[in-house]
């Protein structure tokens, strides 16, 4: 709001000179941030984008005396907000964290879920989501260009964050014992976060067979899908990723984990292939497999590109299936 050109939509909360307080600062006074902008500015509907945010919304609205209805939506397991992500002192607030997220999934007006495994965990919480639609996500960079062929060396690429909920420990131990089985073939890894160690040293055992790069844009992330056989993400814990839809719009074959909602979008032996994210070795064995058989990778990665057309719509069609759940709850909010 305050940025020059400006026009007052958004308003950003400053950090403090201690980085480690600014989620609790952040969150401490987000209550009165909701409330000071309801009494300003009338709102009819909040939409939150996690329990965590709904729970200050439900206070916020409180404060204001306002009657907006509070929509929250899950993206993922809340749950594993305080148990992978970040520092592994967040596993003390968990018990807390747990139950603050039912108070806020329990008292909204509306709840969406993006997937099978995301209405799953809502309904488990004992509410009935009243949308179930992904987020809009702007997949034309990897949609619209023609899917290349796989190119010769068969190559895994991984594309995520260096963090522990990504499982990056496990799938530098799986290639360890994937490497040996298929000499011709390399992992790439984009990505960096908290464990870039791992990537580090990876690239130090392995240097004729790993390569890392911290970050890429768009259009080389699109080129790095061209020149691989294969997406490697066998995450702890996922919503619904946005990086399989682009692997699936590629026209490349998955190695996922059989978590959270990776299932969803990547189907055993349709579209990819689905191991134990806690076994080193049944992820090995899944790179082995697709990356000495062509034949295989290529049948998988077709039908990933068949699939990608059920994960993918216009702004415009999100932006209608929004307007008709919040609709819906604000209706049920003033019944």
């Amino acid at each position: 709001r305050d940025a020059p050109g400006g026009d007052g939509t958004f308003a950003l909360q400053r950090g403090t000179p201690v980085a480690a307080l600014d989620g609790p600062l952040f969150y401490g006074a987000l209550p009165a941030r909701i409330a000071r902008e309801l009494r300003h500015r009338p709102a009819d509907a909040i939409l939150a984008q996690s329990p965590y945010e709904a729970l200050a919304a439900l206070a916020g609205r409180k404060l204001a005396r306002s009657d907006a209805a509070v929509v929250v939506e899950i993206h993922g397991d809340w749950r594993t907000w305080s148990r992978l992500y970040g520092s592994r002192a967040r596993a003390a607030v968990a018990p807390l964290a747990d139950r603050a997220a039912l108070v806020a999934i329990r008292g909204a007006d509306a709840v969406r879920t993006l997937s099978p495994f995301t209405s799953g965990i809502v309904r488990e919480a004992g509410v009935e989501p009243a949308g179930v639609f992904t987020t809009y996500t702007e997949l034309t960079a990897f949609s619209e260009p023609p899917v290349a062929p796989l190119p010769e060396q068969p190559v895994a690429l991984f594309v995520g964050v260096l963090e522990r909920y990504k499982n990056i420990h496990a799938i530098a131990d799986a290639w360890r014992l994937a490497a040996p089985r298929v000499p011709e073939a390399r992992l790439r890894m984009v990505g960096d976060g908290r464990h870039r160690d791992v990537a580090e040293a990876l690239v130090h055992d392995l240097p004729g067979q790993v390569t890392w790069e911290p970050r890429l844009e768009t259009a080389d992330v699109v080129k790095a899908f061209d020149e691989s056989w294969l997406l490697l993400l066998a995450s702890r814990s996922e919503g619904t990723p946005r990086v399989v839809l682009e692997a699936l719009c590629r026209g490349r074959a998955v190695v996922g984990a059989r978590a959270g909602g990776i299932p969803d979008v990547v189907w055993d032996g349709e579209t990819g292939l689905l191991v134990d994210p806690g076994s080193a070795a049944e992820i090995a064995d899944a790179l082995v497999r697709l990356l000495s058989d062509r034949e295989l990778a290529e049948r998988l990665g077709a039908g990933g590109r068949a699939l990608s057309a059920e994960w993918t719509y216009t702004a415009d069609e999100y932006a209608d299936r929004v307007v008709e759940l919040v609709g819906r709850a604000v209706e049920a909010r003033r019944r």
